[in-house]
Order: C-alpha cells, then sequence, then structure tokens
C-alpha cells in the first residue's frame, strides 16, 4: 500500500477516534492504526455502511463499514433531519423505537433516542424486548412520524441492524432511503446536545420532562385486544384444544409475545423449548438463528414435541417477525411447511374469519397481496372466491405500502406473504392465525393429519418450490 493512501487512513482513523463516544471502539480503531493493520483499517473506513430501504445492517467493530454507537448515532442525526425537513409537526407526532436482544440493541435504542430528543422530538420507545411487527402497529396507533427497530432479524450473533418505518407504518421506499443517506453524510460529527456520553442521565431527564414515553403497555393492550377482536370467533372453543403445541422463539424475544397472542385467543398455554425459550444474544443452540434453515434449526423443538406428544411446531426467528411451522407425520417423519403453504393456509383463515364477522362484505372490495417470488396459490384462492388480488416486489416494504395505497383506495386489506416466511394478517402478524385453525381443525383428541389441502378444500393443488410451480387438478 502507498504511503499516501496510508496517511489518507491515518487521517480517516483520527477523525474517527475524534468522533467516537465508545471507549471501546476507540481503543480497537487505536490497536489497528499502531499495528499497521491497513487492509483491515482500509475495509472499515474507507467505504461507509450503506444505507438503504431496510436500513442498516453489518457486523459490530469499530469503522464506518460497521454497526456501533458511531453509526448508529451518525444514522439517527440523519434520519432526525430528513423527518425536520419533511414531515411537518413531528415534535409532537414522535417517532417510536424497538429493539431486540441481541447484543448493544438497547444501547443503539437509548442513542437513537438521545438524538431526537435532542431536537425536541418526542420518542415513544418500548421498555421490554420488543417484536418488530410492533413498531410499524405503534407508528399507526401513535400517529407517530416514523420508527425505528434495532434488529438483525435472523442474522448471526455478531450483527446488528436498523430498520426504519415511514409514517403510514411500512417500511421506507425510494426516494426516502437516498435523501436519509444525504442527510446522514451531513451529520457525522455527533451532537453535543444529544449527551451521547451520559446518554442514561439525559434519558431519565426527558422521561421526567415527558418527551420520552414507554408504549409497550398499548402494545399488550391495543395490539392483543385487537387482533382477537377482528379474528378470533372461536375464542371459547378454542380452550377446549386438546392437542400440545410446541413453541420457540430461537432465543429471541417471541417467547413472552407468543403467550399473550395464544392468551387473546383462549388457547392453551404451548409447551416452550427450554433451551431456547429465553432471549439470549449468543444464541447458544443455533448458528444461524433462522427458522428457515430447517430441520437443523428446529432440532430441539422436534425434540420438546416428542416429550409432549406434539404433533405441531411453531417457531418465530430472533425478532419474531417469521413464521416457520412443522408438522409430525402419520409415518413419524416431520413436514416443514414452506413459505408458500402456510401464506395459502394463514391467507384462507384471515379470509373466513374476516367473511364470517362481515357476511355482508363485497370480496372484490378485499384484497390479497404476496411478492412476485411467492407462490401463485393465493392468487387462485382469490379467483375463487371473487377477492381483489394484486403481486407486489419482492420484499415486505413493498407489500406494507401496497396495502396502505389500497387502503387508501377504499379496499379492504386482509392478507399478504412472501414465501420468505413472512405474513401480515391485517395490521398483525401470524401467529395466533395458524393456531387456532390447528385447534379448530383438531378440537376433540387425536386428529388425521394436518393437510394444507384441508386449507381450502375446492383450491387447485400446486406443487411449489421457492421459484417454480406447477398446476393439476384438484381430485
Amino acid at each position: 500500500m502507498s504511503s499516501d493512501r496510508k496517511s489518507e487512513l491515518t487521517k480517516l482513523a483520527n477523525e474517527w477516534i475524534s468522533w467516537d463516544i465508545n471507549e471501546n471502539d476507540k481503543k480497537e480503531m487505536e490497536s489497528l492504526l499502531k499495528s499497521g493493520n491497513w487492509e483491515e483499517l482500509d475495509q472499515r473506513l474507507t467505504k461507509r455502511i450503506s444505507f438503504g430501504t431496510a436500513g442498516l445492517r453489518g457486523a459490530m467493530k469499530a469503522g464506518a463499514s460497521c454497526m456501533n454507537d458511531l453509526t448508529v448515532l451518525q444514522a439517527s442525526q440523519g434520519l432526525c433531519t430528513y423527518l425536520e425537513r419533511n414531515v411537518d409537526g413531528l415534535k409532537e407526532k414522535g417517532i417510536v423505537l424497538g429493539y431486540d436482544g441481541r447484543y448493544n440493541s438497547k444501547r443503539f435504542a437509548d442513542l437513537t433516542a438521545a438524538a431526537f430528543l435532542s431536537r425536541g422530538v418526542k420518542v415513544y420507545q418500548m421498555t421490554r424486548l420488543a417484536a418488530t411487527p410492533f413498531v410499524p402497529f405503534l407508528v399507526n396507533l401513535k400517529g407517530a412520524a416514523g420508527g425505528i427497530m434495532v434488529t438483525a432479524s435472523h442474522n448471526p450473533k455478531d450483527d446488528n441492524g436498523y430498520k426504519v418505518y415511514w409514517s403510514n407504518g411500512a417500511q421506507i421506499v425510494e426516494p426516502h432511503d437516498k435523501g436519509i443517506a444525504k442527510c446522514i453524510e451531513e451529520n457525522l460529527s455527533p451532537w453535543k446536545d444529544a449527551n451521547y456520553s451520559s446518554v442514561d442521565s439525559f434519558l431519565e431527564e426527558k422521561k421526567k420532562e415527558g418527551k420520552l414515553l414507554d408504549p409497550t403497555l398499548d402494545v399488550e393492550k391495543h395490539y392483543f385486544e385487537g387482533i382477537a377482536a377482528k379474528y378470533c370467533n372461536h375464542k371459547e372453543e378454542n380452550k377446549k384444544a386438546k392437542l400440545p403445541i410446541i413453541y420457540t422463539p430461537m432465543h429471541g424475544v417471541g417467547g413472552y409475545w407468543a403467550a399473550k397472542a395464544f392468551e387473546s385467543f383462549g388457547l392453551p398455554p404451548f409447551f416452550p423449548v427450554p433451551e431456547q425459550i429465553e432471549p439470549d444474544p449468543a444464541f447458544p443452540t443455533v448458528a444461524f438463528p433462522n427458522p428457515e434453515e430447517g430441520k437443523g434449526a428446529l432440532s430441539l423443538s422436534m425434540k420438546a414435541a416428542d416429550q409432549h406428544s406434539s404433533r405441531l411446531v411453531i417457531a418465530n426467528d430472533p425478532d419474531a417477525d417469521r413464521l416457520a411451522v412443522a408438522e409430525k407425520q402419520k409415518n413419524g417423519e416431520w413436514k416443514i411447511f414452506t413459505g408458500n403453504e402456510i401464506g395459502i393456509i394463514l391467507g384462507h383463515w384471515a379470509w373466513t374469519q374476516y367473511k364470517s364477522k362481515h357476511p355482508d362484505v363485497d370480496p372484490s372490495k378485499c384484497a390479497v397481496l404476496n411478492s412476485t417470488v411467492s407462490s401463485k396459490m393465493l392468487a387462485s384462492m382469490a379467483k375463487k372466491e371473487g377477492l381483489y388480488y394484486e403481486e407486489t416486489l419482492t420484499g415486505f416494504k413493498w407489500l406494507g405500502n401496497k396495502a396502505e395505497q389500497l387502503q387508501k383506495e377504499g379496499k379492504i386489506f386482509i392478507f399478504a406473504f412472501e414465501e420468505a416466511i413472512g405474513f401480515m394478517i391485517g395490521e398483525f402478524a401470524a401467529i395466533p392465525g395458524f393456531d387456532d385453525r390447528f385447534a379448530r381443525q383438531n378440537r376433540f383428541g387425536p386428529p388425521p393429519g394436518f393437510r394444507l389441502a384441508s386449507a381450502y378444500p375446492g383450491i387447485v393443488r400446486y406443487l411449489s418450490g421457492r421459484n417454480y410451480y406447477a398446476l393439476t387438478q384438484s381430485p
């Protein structure tokens, strides 16, 4: 490496050190500089961690290309500046903050809160570890200007991330991402008024002033009461369900909230996977805490199912915005449902539940959605039922924004899904829906096998993979 390049990297490293508020990160950067580890310095300082429609995500290390205190507060300053320029009444509308159980997630959320509070913006920050769907739900409930969820979803333990939601409760799309990225570049130096170095005392002061508010009880009340009121038609019958259900949050945040979901539908408590039920940022039992990984990720769940004579396993990823399902077959083998299979089961359930409470509704005014990489099974159901159906680009940001657009046009949004085990029932997540669906089919003792075809006896059957499908005639 040339002497000029080394000089440039030295300047970038010293600038980083002068801005950084984290002593451990400063020492890490100083050590790289002192040892002359130019290749590592080049990787960490030359290119900033990119801010896009998915926000930020990366390994937690010192440097501009990584997730750390400085890049998080810089992102928060940039986002706050962008909202100041584009949202009327920002200070009173406020923003929503949630964080998962990963290393540094609460710290990153606190720094984010400090940035906004320093500019007089009200902050709704959950104090209990949050499931990702609660942030957009609270954005809509509070009429907030936007929301931030600190999570790296199902990434390995050394990563973290920063998801951003707009005032409509959907993840940001263009041109907001580029506008926010530009504002970040304009606000790299830490704001003095944010008191980042004494963030705990600063936040306590803002709590006393009524600027920092905890919306956790709002979630416990309005989210779970809302989903039960809209979609639970058989609460008393659900109490009689006999078959045990196994649940795992994959060392993430879902355990407490899944129990609330079961309770809201009158379902008997699930049996947890004991090794995975409590939040643990080390993810000690899974190298990749992603239920999409299949039997390897669900092996402890299947073991627990055998211990409790259960045929059904339900799993969330660590931030509880993905849902996996597995069922034990008559031959003793486990079937792990694809996202497409779960999608048609939940889509049919959501429509059936809504229709039973609104028997006179015009189906053509009710919308169901899926992304372009997902199966066309939902499209066939929509055609059969007379529902409005639309396909979007890949990613829940597109599904969320399309749902909001259709609602503005007078449509009733029923359901959306993506094959990567992501599901949205109205403004809610999917756990109670699958449990209720299973409980109704298997209410009074050992059932016949839970079959995909039972979700919709009249629908055409698909042989569905991740990207391809084949149509055959129903028997």
